[in-house]
């Protein structure tokens, strides 16, 4: 082989980075939604199993080196998820905490039953799991400078998602058949506009450190990047998400923090003031545009906020019933996916009203009542393995490598703090984003230090 064949080759995209830019185009079409019967989960779904077999058939054998935690974490998941649905005998299902109400809707002698208590839900949280995994091995067959394009990607996608918002924002009615989402809200390629602002926050903290994250920086990257942050940032605004602005407001002051060193070495040549009055600069061109967007009444999350009105939300109200749920099936748990159901078992009648409470819009309480004690475990091992990373990658030197890796700890704990009022990671999207981030803070390599030379 030439050195021009080569050369050809090298640069010439693989298999395993085309199947995944395919594959997250479809997210983004049909990756928007949480809930199990609409038709995006089946798109999204199939063309993750269709990524399997295409790595299978044309990828090359996946390498995971510092990966493989990231790839235990999600075994795990799936193995606690799979547990669920092994048949116990009657004896040991009625003896689990919170099934004896259960027990009762069957006289006479009792079936095998599995843990869960809503098997086929349970079953659906598991073929959820699919499309973590296929973005998962196919991250891991890209080549190094693959690897390198994922972040503008991302940003790609965000930018097309937030190009949905503008249209539905400007009164065009955009009805995709593949997610259940609301007709007039502002929510972008998702259902539910609290996810769409999250995503929007991921690309508040890409967008100001993706001009710094090659070593051949064009010029145009830094406007491009501060007009990207500007369109995300007044999206969130319009979307009417108030967790959107905590994360967004969080992810801008983050994304900032990273690129400080990057938009100092390219103003070194300037004078020393020309840093804090070029932040100082963008801060308040921010401001401006908020301040318009606001007296425009364009600003629906912050008119949220001035409205909210804590005693009639109806999360607040359930809580204690959350609560109460976990205590009483813990620590088995009820078995993932079934909220819905079992909710409607021990909803109190002053929460009963015409629509339904699908999530307890905490998932942090909701893995505790899903998945009992065997969940709460996993979720502290990938809490620790975040955060023994997370400080890995933040103790080391700024390069361009550890800048990714902070970056994808910092989307982490975006999410993280977003469950605590919502349930993002439960969309085929947001579970994509999730790999990513945790591939970025896997794949970042804190160098060695030298050895100090012995005497002999």
């Amino acid at each position: 082989m030439t050195n021009h064949s080569r050369l050809v080759r090298g640069t010439l995209p693989g298999p395993s980075f085309l199947m995944l830019l395919v594959f997250m185009a479809i997210l983004l079409v049909a990756g928007g939604a949480a809930r199990p019967d609409v038709m995006g989960q089946s798109v999204a779904r199939g063309a993750a199993v269709l990524s399997l077999v295409g790595i299978a058939l044309l990828a090359r054998p996946p390498h995971f080196g510092s990966a493989k935690p990231v790839l235990y974490l999600l075994i795990a998941t799936i193995l606690v998820v799979l547990i669920q649905l092994m048949p116990l005998p009657p004896s040991l299902w009625q003896a689990l905490p919170g099934r004896a109400i259960f027990a009762r809707a069957i006289e006479g002698g009792q079936p095998w039953r599995p843990l869960s208590v809503v098997p086929d839900l349970t079953l659906n949280a598991a073929a959820s799991l699919v499309v973590p995994l296929a973005v998962l091995l196919l991250a891991v067959g890209l080549r190094r400078a693959e690897r390198a394009y994922l972040p503008a990607l991302v940003l790609i996608l965000i930018f097309t998602s937030m190009l949905l918002a503008v249209v539905q924002f400007s009164g065009w009615r955009i009805d995709n058949p593949l997610i259940n989402d609301v007709s007039g809200s502002v929510s972008g390629s998702f259902a539910n506009r609290n996810h769409f602002a999250l995503y929007l926050a991921l690309g508040c903290l890409l967008a100001p450190l993706w001009p710094f994250l090659h070593e051949h920086r064009a010029p145009w990257r830094g406007p491009v990047a501060f007009a990207l942050v500007l369109i995300f940032l007044l999206g969130i605004l319009a979307s009417g998400s108030r967790a959107g602005m905590l994360v967004g407001g969080l992810a801008l002051i983050i994304g900032l923090l990273l690129s400080r060193h990057g938009i100092q070495r390219a103003l070194r040549r300037a004078p020393r003031w020309a840093f804090p009055a070029f932040i100082a600069a963008v801060v308040a061109i921010l401001v401006i545009f908020v301040v318009i967007s606001v007296s425009a009444n364009r600003a629906e999350s912050i008119s949220r906020v001035m409205k909210l009105d804590a005693g009639a939300d109806v999360r607040v109200h359930a809580l204690p019933s959350v609560l109460a749920m976990i205590r009483i099936y813990f620590p088995a748990g009820s078995g993932f996916g079934g909220f819905d159901t079992i909710f409607r078992v021990h909803e109190p009648y002053a929460l009963l009203k015409p629509t339904y409470f699908n999530h307890a819009h905490n998932d942090w309480l909701e893995i505790l009542l899903d998945g009992g004690l065997p969940a709460a475990l996993l979720l502290v091992v990938a809490l620790g393995w975040w955060l023994r990373a997370s400080i890995r990658v933040w103790r080391a030197s700024a390069d361009s490598n550890m800048l990714l890796g902070r970056a994808g700890s910092a989307a982490l704990l975006l999410i993280l703090i977003a469950s605590a009022v919502d349930y993002p990671a439960r969309t085929p999207m947001m579970m994509a984003m999730i790999v990513l981030a945790s591939l970025w803070l896997g794949w970042a390599e804190v160098p060695k230090r030298a050895t100090l030379p012995t005497d002999n």
